[in-house]
């Protein structure tokens, strides 16, 4: 009787939802869009707190425990006290802690466009002083570089629109919805950089090239046309079972690593046509997989001006 009792008891508690608190910690480089994050997790429901001191943190995450709030909290280099071991010390204390889930969210965002923000807006990076900004820049990422490495989630919002974030944001970190694997699929051009925030990167450059077909230059991997000659490529099966085969046995592997996405990158010369169609034919496999997948077709998309997000933070 015991053992049923138990057992039923065990059974009542997994099929309740996750009353964890939710903590989003949210920091990165200055000028990456913290502000912006902060925002949108507030349009969905969290109650936003921006550079908390990190002597507080402790305490306001304890006075949350138990209510039916959630908190996303930003930190950077411009919060009291502020130290990259602190945050990690904070960071390990908070997961020791049964009541709370604690994520770690770093947006990123390139140099170039770091600067380009800073000028527009004339502010001075904290970290520059007296010398020149790409100095500030350059040392801020420096030092921020072990947070990057700690992140649940690295958000690079070099091509972002606001917009863009929202939907991102709201995808990982919805109110009531359990912190999933989600898997990024990138579609890029090499010839304008290897996406930051990669994972795995696939180079489809040795498929036919539908580029060098009158009828199919200007269509992109999304159209039937272009995907029938990509997929009558001799070489295209061989690859594609392949690459499915690879990802088969290390899916698992990252999930029971406890990291909550990876993102995986495929690069062709233009970023129109091949590496769409293999990113799109991927996402439809890791579906039927029961994969939680969002595509990004970073050369297809309206390029944002070089200040969004935000400007400021």
């Amino acid at each position: 009787m015991t053992k049923t009792a138990n057992s039923g008891a065990l059974a009542t508690a997994a099929e309740q939802p996750d009353r964890r608190l939710r903590v989003v910690l949210i920091t990165g480089m200055s000028g990456a869009g913290r502000s912006s994050a902060l925002k949108a997790l507030e349009d969905i429901g969290y109650e936003a707190v921006d550079n908390l001191p990190l002597s507080l943190l402790a305490s306001l995450v304890a006075s949350t425990v138990g209510t039916e709030r959630s908190l996303a909290i930003g930190i950077d280099i411009r919060t009291r006290d502020f130290g990259v071991e602190s945050i990690l010390q904070e960071l390990d204390a908070l997961m020791r802690d049964p009541g709370t889930d604690v994520q770690l969210l770093f947006l990123d965002c390139e140099d170039d466009t770091l600067r380009l923000r800073y000028s527009e807006t004339r502010r001075r990076h904290p970290l520059a002083g007296d010398r020149p900004l790409m100095d500030g820049i350059h040392h801020e990422r420096r030092l921020v570089s072990p947070l990057r490495a700690r992140a649940d989630l690295v958000i690079d919002t070099t091509g972002l629109t606001q917009n863009d974030l929202r939907r991102k944001l709201g995808q990982q970190y919805a109110i009531g919805a359990e912190t999933s694997f989600t898997l990024f699929l990138v579609s890029f051009a090499y010839r304008n950089g290897v996406p930051r925030e990669s994972d795995l990167v696939f180079d489809v450059r040795f498929l036919d090239n539908p580029h060098y077909k009158a009828d199919l230059r200007p269509l992109t991997g999304l159209d039937p046309d272009v995907a029938g000659f990509i997929a009558r490529d001799p070489g295209f099966t061989g690859f594609f079972g392949g690459l499915t085969g690879l990802l088969a046995p290390l899916l698992p592997r990252f999930r029971n690593e406890g990291k909550s996405y990876l993102t995986i990158s495929v690069g062709c010369t233009g970023g129109q046509h091949r590496s769409v169609y293999v990113a799109e034919r991927l996402a439809r496999w890791l579906r039927d997989q029961g994969e939680q997948v969002s595509v990004t077709h970073r050369e297809l998309m309206p390029q944002p001006p070089k200040s969004a997000p935000d400007a400021d933070h």
